[in-house]
């Protein structure tokens, strides 16, 4: 078991094997209930895993170049 320091905002550090073995990550929400003389912390839901491909992930605020668009018609002869 490890033990970890509280900071001056009330917030603690969750080991990182025990978040790798719960599944927690950014976003995840958790629970806290005071049981008799000690706390319990529940893991109420974790946000999906995030796409090993990174597809999707960025949106352009421009519109999408048309698929037939040809590069070499923007030169002049």
């Amino acid at each position: 078991m490890e033990a970890t320091t509280v900071t001056s905002k009330g917030q603690v550090t969750i080991p990182q094997a025990l978040r790798r073995e719960l599944g927690i990550r950014q976003g995840s929400r958790i629970e806290f209930v005071l049981v008799d003389d000690h706390l319990e912390m529940r893991v109420l839901h974790t946000p999906t895993a995030p796409s090993g491909s990174g597809f999707g992930l960025l949106k352009s605020r421009r519109a999408a170049v048309p698929a037939d668009f040809d590069p070499a018609s923007l030169l002049k002869p």
